[in-house]
């Protein structure tokens, strides 16, 4: 079994405010990674400021911030803090995101996303070395920037990568690449473009449920918001899903959500989604470790015959 392990904090039935004790109970439980993510909830940093005090055995990292919601500068400051609290302990993963939440949400620009990627990826490199950064890059222009305190141990960087260019950048550029929404077979293809020596690291949702239709109908409807989103609609198209997904992106594109959640297919989310029990999850868990994946990252949903906290202690590799 991989030696990491990770966990989605803070967790879906609870706030973080809430959420101490069941993070303080991770590295006891075998978990050696936490991992935030970004969308309309928390932000990527707090967790893992808070995490950095209550279980200092573990990895921290970010699954994943946009680099088009925050200025490089700020950006830089953010992962310095983190660096700081955690030194050695963190790793920054960023993303190009997605034109809903860079631009509707956030009033941002969503262009160029491959080079906006690039170009934080190596304006951070310098900053977070201590650098003092004037220089123009392709998407943005940065004019004097030093840390005031730059970090003894500077974070590694991933980045959030679904197909071959940002993939190879991840490889060639970045400490690892971030994926998100594949089966474990997917991997395969994915640790192809990104060669052995690249760390992978993968959000998987799972659900503790032996309910298969209850899973399922769950699964869609998330499956559904994500899947119909272009750059996900793209991986899944190069991932070889093109054809058996079409049906739901005609229905979600003419307004009919009902006949587009209908249109996914059993085995999508089937493949898609971890789910059983227990046991069972752990087992699937390791055919992605099997594959190529270095790290899961979990994310229990709620939905299953048991609660969170319970499926966090089961799902534990020391199980």
């Amino acid at each position: 079994m991989t030696q990491n392990w990770g966990m989605t904090i803070p967790f879906y039935d609870r706030s973080l405010a809430r959420s101490r004790e069941l993070i303080e109970e991770l590295p006891e439980l075998g978990y050696t990674d936490a991992w935030s993510a970004e969308v309309n909830g928390v932000d990527g940093f707090t967790p893992l400021a808070l995490a950095a005090q209550w279980a200092p055995g573990l990895r921290l990292g970010s699954a994943i911030v946009p680099v088009s919601t925050r200025g490089p500068g700020l950006l830089a400051m953010s992962a310095a803090t983190l660096a700081d609290l955690a030194p050695g302990r963190f790793t920054l993963g960023i993303g190009a995101s997605s034109p809903a939440i860079v631009e509707r949400w956030n009033a941002g620009t969503f262009d160029k996303p491959y080079a906006r990627t690039r170009d934080t990826l190596r304006f951070l490199r310098r900053a977070l070395a201590g650098e003092k950064v004037s220089e123009t890059y392709e998407t943005f222009q940065v004019q004097g920037f030093r840390l005031e305190r730059a970090p003894k141990t500077p974070p590694k960087i991933v980045l959030a990568a679904l197909r071959p260019r940002m993939l190879r950048l991840a490889a060639e550029e970045a400490d690892g690449a971030i994926t998100n929404w594949l089966s474990p077979q997917d991997v395969r293809k994915v640790r192809a473009e990104i060669g052995p020596g690249t760390e992978l690291i993968a959000r998987l949702f799972v659900c503790v449920s032996e309910n298969v239709d209850q899973v399922r109908e769950m699964g869609r409807r998330m499956l559904a918001g994500y899947l119909t989103v272009p750059v996900y609609a793209a991986f899944h198209d190069w991932l070889g899903r093109g054809d058996v997904l079409r049906p739901m992106h005609e229905a979600w594109a003419a307004g009919d959500r009902q006949a587009a959640l209908k249109a996914l297919p059993d085995e999508v989310v089937d493949a898609l989604i971890v789910h059983g029990d227990a046991a069972t999850c752990r087992a699937r868990i390791q055919e992605y470790v099997d594959n190529g994946l270095d790290t899961p990252v979990l994310a229990p949903i709620p939905g299953g015959e048991i609660p969170i906290d319970q499926a966090v202690r089961e799902l534990a590799p020391t199980r």
